[in-house]
This record gives C-alpha cells, structure tokens and sequence, in this order.
C-alpha cells in the first residue's frame, strides 16, 4: 500500500507530554500518543469494496498480510504514530467532563484524489481515556457499525465510513444489558474511515477547563482543515464556523428522519464537528412511525434521543457548541443570532424533505397534508420504510380505496384497521390523490422521484441480528449479502427481494432486534 500520508491533525495541534499510556486526566493536549494493542490471532472478515476504491487500496493490498496486520493494529506503518484524542462531553444532558477516545485509536492521515482521510481503528486497546473500560469491542457491535456506515452512505446521508472488519482471535468480557449477566464474546476490530472525527467534545473540553490557548489552535486547525470556505479573521471567523457546524448538523439530522433513522446516543462527544454521523452504537430505523421510539435501553424511562425529539438535541447540543467557542468570541448575541435561527432552517428543510417523499411539488404549501398523515400514520402501528416505498404505487386515477390497498402490506397488525381508522386513512389519501392531481407530473416521473428519496431496504436491527448469529459460527456470508443489498437501497433488486419485509414478530422483543445497550 503506497499512502500520502498527511498526518496534520498531530503536526498542527499540541500532543500529550506524559508519554505513558495509563488512565489519567491529561490537560493542555489534543491526543495522546499510544500503541494498539497486539492481537492474537487477527482475521480480516469483511472489507468495503466501495471505500477501498475511493482511498486508493487495490484488491491485491486487500489480500496482503500488510493489510491485516496495519487494520487490526498489529503493526504500526512506517512514519507514523498513532494516538487518542481527548474530548469531553455532555452525556444524556450532563456534563461529565474528560471522555477521549476510550477505545479507538488513530492510526494516520492521507490525501489521495484531491481528499483527506483519517483511519481510525475501533476496539484496538486501552488509551489514556478508557477509564474504566478496556478499550476493546465485540464481533457484534462491530458487525452493526460496518454494516451501517456504508449502508448510510449509500443512502445518501453524512456519514463516517467504515473499511474493515476483522477478529482479533480474543475474548471479551461484556455485559450486554447492564444486569449482572456478564459472558466472554468474540473480540473485533472496526477501521472507521472521515475527514477527520473531532467532536463537538473536543472543544467543549478546553473551554471548560479554561484552557483558551489550545482551544482556539483547535478551531483554527479546524477551520483551515476542514472549512476552508471561511477565509476571514477576528471574532467572524469563529461565528461562521458555527453557522456552518450548524447547517451540515441540521442536513444530516434532515437525512436521519427522512429514512427513519435513530442515532440512540447523542451526546456532544458523539457529534461530529463536520456533520456526519458518527458512533453507531445502540442505533435503530423505525419499524413502526413512532415519534416516541429509541432502541437505547439506557435511555428507555427518558427517551431523551427518541425519534422525535433528534431535531430538538441537535439545537441543545449546538449550544455547549456555542458555549464552548464562546471565549473566541466573547459576545453572547451574535453567537445567539446563529443558534435563534436554527429552528426556521431545520423545519423548512424538513417540509421540503417531507414534499419530496410525498412526490409533491417543493415550492408549494401542503402543511396541513403533511400534518394530516404524521397523525394518521400513528392510529395503526404502520412500517415507515414500507409506507413511504408502496406510496409511490398510488396512481391519480385510484380511489382512496385503492390507494389504501397499496400501502396494506405496511401495516403490522390489519385486524387494527377498524371502520374508524380505515375512514380516517381513506379521508387523507382522497386529500392526496386531489393533491397529486393538480399537479403538472404523470405518475411514472412521481413514482421515479420518490423512488430516489424513499429506500426500500434499510439495515433493520433484526437483519443485522441475523448476520451477527451467523457470524458468531464463522459463517459470514449474511454480512456479505446484507452489504451487497444496501449498496443500492433505493433499486428494486429482486434478487433481494426477502429483505424488502416488516420486522419479524420474533423479532419485536429479542435483545439486539428492539433495543440495545451501549455495551460494545
């Protein structure tokens, strides 16, 4: 493998002076120098063909021992010296001061195509931040990350990506649901793939330890990096940062609720300071439209980061942004003026979003039918995925009865569809029959256009399940077959077509289908 390495981030920014790698607080640095731990037996399982393509890795570098060894942490490439950063962060509403990367190392940056990458590796080993943890991850939690990545960036939503998964031939000891049920697991390691992965925790961190200096090295790092757009000085520039921060956050939560997606975890450690979506841990698509769904059982009395409420988290969580770039600043108003205006661009980018899946036209208001079918989706538990897909088969001759025949499979439980709820259901797809009428497209064009924002297959939490079982009998062709099918979530591929299904009953209930723990 020939990188161009580009190591900015530890060339640029202030390192950790304490060269040993015990759990500590550690002040006035970015990273920590540190070493992947060595595993015993390391066993590449799955790569993506897509990104090694996109980062410059040829098949034959793919089929190299350089290849497993570098990715599961074995070896260290040559110029390099990988490192945890250091973050805090505001976890389910509280400050919990020092986090850091606890259990992923960075291995090193490139450039390649005119693009900056950094890999990261997932599960490599105790850092400085692991506290009480052993920096380790499981097959299954790895699994679910790998998958998901790539699902979600071929969806079409920001993302981190993911390059590898492999085994590291270890046991690790989890409690998967927190009550006292502790068991060995087979251990595993992720090569996540971005630009970069700072946080907002990242400058959450010096801002509440009053370290200015490094704050501001960080920002500036940040800006030159990453947001080469702002080509301005002074307190401006800290301004726009946050303005741009505050619109890439707002498309991708846009992009989540779109294809039904819920993060379960978002603390300001686990939010991206260039928007994408990171940290897949006990994450989930809706099965059935419920504003009120998490798949985090730490989160299950509260819902904090219910489906619902992502849009209203993603603004709370600007704000310890704002906090924390405050001291560049020092004026509470302009940095107010940006965050007062978050609600009217995520709402409108939210009616536009919605237009779209409806097939509507987007510069038209048709508030009142968008608010009529989020209310008449929850009167029946309903599959959101399924809906929005089988929509596009309405045509503008049906009846509302038959419109409503289109969309049945979607529906969990029919003998649910009383008189009360099939009236209140037929009375919106007349609305939207009469809606789609009016306007100057034939239903094929529609039926095209909805077809590219609505998906057909998502990595539901029983899917992912299944590859997880298999996995765990050396058998990885689900992982390999559920990677394939979401490569192109928006195509019929009837080949697939098993996967195009409500979640199983089995699966309504059972650990690692309805809610997960954070536990990796």
């Amino acid at each position: 493998m020939n990188f161009k390495i580009s190591n900015t981030f530890t060339k640029e920014l202030p390192a950790d002076i304490e060269p040993e790698n015990k759990r500590r607080q550690v002040y006035n640095a970015c990273f920590s120098y540190v070493t992947p731990k060595e595993t015993s037996d390391p066993k590449l399982i799955h790569v993506s063909d897509e990104l090694c393509k996109e980062i410059g890795i040829t098949k034959e570098d793919v089929q190299t021992d350089e290849f497993v060894s570098l990715f599961t942490g074995n070896s260290v490439l040559n110029g390099t010296s990988p490192y945890a950063m250091c973050y805090g962060g505001h976890q389910f509403g509280h400050w919990t001061g020092q986090l850091g990367d606890g259990r992923a190392i960075n291995l090193f940056e490139i450039n390649h195509n005119n693009k900056h990458w950094a890999f990261q590796l997932k599960g490599a080993g105790e850092t400085p931040y692991s506290r009480t943890a052993d920096g380790l991850a499981v097959l299954r939690s790895s699994i679910r990350e790998h998958l998901c990545s790539e699902a979600m960036h071929h969806l079409g939503v920001p993302t981190t990506r993911s390059l590898s998964l492999s085994l590291t031939g270890d046991e690790v000891l989890r409690d998967i649901m927190y009550n006292g049920n502790a068991a060995y697991e087979k251990g595993a390691v992720v090569c996540r793939v971005a630009p970069s992965f700072i946080r907002f925790g990242n400058f959450e961190i010096f801002a509440a330890r009053k370290d200015h200096e490094t704050l501001r090295k960080l920002a500036d790092y940040t800006i030159k990096h990453f947001y080469p757009e702002i080509d301005i000085d002074g307190k401006q520039k800290y301004l726009d940062f946050l303005t741009e921060v505050r619109n890439r956050t707002i498309d991708m939560i846009v992009h989540w609720q779109r294809v039904g997606f819920v993060h379960g975890v978002m603390n300001t450690d686990n939010m991206s300071i260039l928007g994408l979506t990171i940290d897949y841990g006990p994450y989930g698509w809706l099965e059935g439209f419920d504003y009120e769904w998490t798949p985090n059982t730490t989160d299950a009395q509260n819902k904090r980061y219910r489906f619902g409420n992502q849009p209203y988290i993603g603004m709370w969580n600007l704000y310890k942004l704002a906090n924390a770039l405050y001291p560049l600043v020092e004026e509470v108003e302009p940095l107010q003026a940006v965050l007062n205006e978050y609600e009217t661009i995520y709402l409108a980018k939210y009616d536009a979003m919605m237009k779209q899946k409806l097939g509507l036209d987007v510069a038209t208001d048709y508030a009142s039918l968008i608010s009529e079918l989020e209310k008449t989706l929850q009167l029946i538990e309903t599959d959101y995925t399924i809906f929005f897909r089988n929509l596009a088969s309405v045509l503008q001759t049906d009846t509302s009865l038959e419109a409503l025949g289109k969309v049945m499979d979607s529906f969990y439980n029919k003998e649910e569809l009383n008189s009360s709820v099939k009236e209140k259901w037929m009375r919106w797809f007349d609305e939207y029959i009469q809606t789609v009428q009016k306007q100057n497209i034939n239903d094929t064009e529609r039926a095209v256009r909805m077809n590219a924002v609505n998906p057909k297959y998502v990595l539901r939490n029983y899917m992912a399940q299944l590859a997880i079982d298999e996995a765990d009998k050396g058998n990885y062709d689900i992982i390999n077959e559920l990677y394939q099918l979401l490569k192109q979530p928006y195509n019929e591929q009837p080949t697939y077509e098993k996967w195009f299904t409500k979640r199983p009953e089995w699966a309504r209930h059972k650990v690692g289908c309805s809610m997960l723990s954070c536990s990796s």
